[in-house]
């Protein structure tokens, strides 16, 4: 079919663990985050995509970058979790970071335990990258002690909006005024994902799938009456927030996954009706056996990304028993293989392009994906051992199309 998927390590000085924030930014180059959340005194840097020499380069520490050493004695700024937002007004790439790793020299940190002691997070680091002068322009804290989970903006009125963790609250921070406020409390399980629609409302969702709104101009959060479409045999729609999303670039309606086992293809008209339109276009990997447990880091989906073809890529795990597995819900013994699908959003069929294998051992979790300028498309990796990596799919020629990262997404 002409699609080509290379490995990428994320080794450079670093042992990281994990990457969750892959994004293109308005430069249409991709950036990505080298996370280290499991080492104490693990710090996140940030790389970027270097297609003349097809190879990632080092841009920088961001510990460094906002002035919070891995050697603080404080829970380190370990990792950027679905926080790159770039903004193509100013040619800057926002970015926030998020809590796990321990401080230097210890080897667990609890964020609600630690939230009186010394060594508490000194809170979400946000910078702002300049992508044309290569440059930190300048770096604030969005808010204290706890870490942003994913982030969004409001490019035309200047806003950023996040969410915290553990709190689970919505903020939202003024860019001009360097300025934070609380929204109020969503919940307990932190949705991975915010989205913006055309009347600049803020849509995430609570912890059983319920829709979540915040309209600026009247300055509200709502919650449906109903919760996103979930595998209603074997669930209750508890964990079934939002994982990842996608605007479709010709459409004002967006393509959604959710983070729960079973996770289906949902594509949600934000903008009709009360609360929106919301197809349920079924589940995205094979169906798990109901009578044995399965880890959401296995049954999983990730990584939308609309390409210049038009056409909607995401990847879902798939799995299956080994011949000597005794135990069914034994994990570690599964077979498992991350496949890349394309879906027509015209018919929503869909057809397998490729799996994506590295060469020592499993990649089935897609962090999230992006496509630059050039139309090839990108996928960050999680949930496996270090180093962890990133993939680049290169497309077609007939399936690539200039500036493909036009319209850019708005959020991590």
């Amino acid at each position: 079919m002409g699609f080509k998927a290379k490995w990428y390590p994320l080794n450079l000085g670093s042992d990281a663990d994990s990457c969750w924030s892959l994004s293109v930014g308005p430069d249409g180059r991709i950036y990505v985050a080298a996370c280290n959340e499991r080492l104490g005194g693990g710090t996140v840097k940030v790389l970027r995509y270097n297609e003349q020499e097809d190879c990632l380069d080092l841009l920088f520490d961001l510990s460094e970058e906002v002035e919070d050493p891995y050697d603080s004695g404080r829970a380190t700024q370990c990792k950027i979790h679905y926080s790159f937002v770039p903004s193509m007004t100013d040619n800057v790439l926002y970015m926030a970071t998020h809590l796990s790793a321990p401080p230097n020299g210890k080897e667990s940190y609890s964020p609600w335990g630690d939230w009186h002691s010394e060594t508490a997070f000194r809170g979400a680091a946000l910078l702002a990258y300049d992508t044309k002068a290569d440059k930190t322009l300048w770096w604030d804290t969005l808010f204290p002690k706890e870490g942003c989970r994913c982030m969004c903006i409001d490019e035309e009125r200047g806003l950023l909006y996040a969410l915290s963790y553990p709190r689970d609250h919505l903020y939202v921070y003024d860019i001009e005024k360097r300025k934070s406020t609380d929204l109020g409390r969503i919940g307990s399980v932190n949705s991975q994902v915010i989205f913006i629609d055309g009347r600049h409302r803020i849509w995430t969702t609570s912890d059983y799938g319920n829709l979540v709104r915040y309209d600026p101009d009247i300055a509200r959060l709502e919650w449906s009456p109903e919760p996103l479409p979930h595998r209603t045999e074997i669930q209750d729609g508890w964990h079934s927030v939002l994982y990842d999303v996608v605007a479709d670039p010709k459409q004002p309606c967006v393509y959604a996954v959710g983070w729960v086992t079973s996770p289906h293809l949902l594509r949600i008209w934000p903008e009709e009706g009360e609360w929106g339109r919301v197809e349920d276009l079924g589940p995205t990997n094979q169906l798990s056996d109901p009578h044995f447990p399965i880890s959401m880091g296995l049954d999983h989906c990730g990584g939308l990304t609309f390409a210049g073809d038009g056409m909607l890529y995401f990847v879902g795990s798939r799995w299956k028993l080994l011949p000597d597995d005794e135990n069914p819900a034994e994990m570690t013994k599964r077979f498992r293989e991350g496949v890349l699908w394309r879906m027509d959003p015209k018919s929503c069929e869909r057809e397998e392009v490729l799996t994506l294998n590295r060469p020592d051992g499993f990649a089935h979790y897609i962090s999230r994906g992006a496509v630059d300028h050039n139309g090839d498309l990108f996928f960050g990796t999680a949930f496996t051992h270090a180093p962890v990596g990133m993939y680049k799919v290169e497309m077609p020629e007939d399936r690539k199309r200039l500036n493909a990262h036009l319209p850019i997404r708005r959020w991590g």
